[in-house]
């Protein structure tokens, strides 16, 4: 979808979802107008746009995404921020605790 509104694009360096007027959106007007109406049709209310776009960080981070590939996206300037405040803690999964159980022994008794 992106892909097809960048290609209609008159201004290829503008917003891929421009104002009517061709400019950015206002925050609140997409917030009321199309960010309320769509989370609630999809039974999602609790999802905040920091919520989804959280989401979408963590997303592209497990995709393989540099953070700075990723705050590029988000329109941050410094990565460290796009990674405290956006990117998901990765779990560090079965690999983890394998190698933890290899060094620690648990003796009993």
């Amino acid at each position: 979808m992106l892909v097809e509104r960048r290609s209609k694009a008159l201004n290829l360096d503008g917003p891929i979802f421009p104002s009517p007027t061709g400019t950015i959106r206002e925050a609140t007007n997409v917030r009321n107008r199309a960010w309320k109406p769509f989370i609630a049709r999809a039974g999602y209310e609790w999802v905040t746009f920091r919520t989804f776009r959280r989401t979408v960080a963590t997303l592209l981070d497990e995709a393989g995404l540099t953070a700075r590939q990723i705050a590029d996206l988000l329109g941050h300037s410094r990565p460290s921020m796009t990674q405290d405040v956006y990117m998901g803690r990765r779990s560090p999964g079965r690999a983890a605790a394998d190698a933890l159980g290899a060094v620690i022994t648990v003796s009993e008794g």
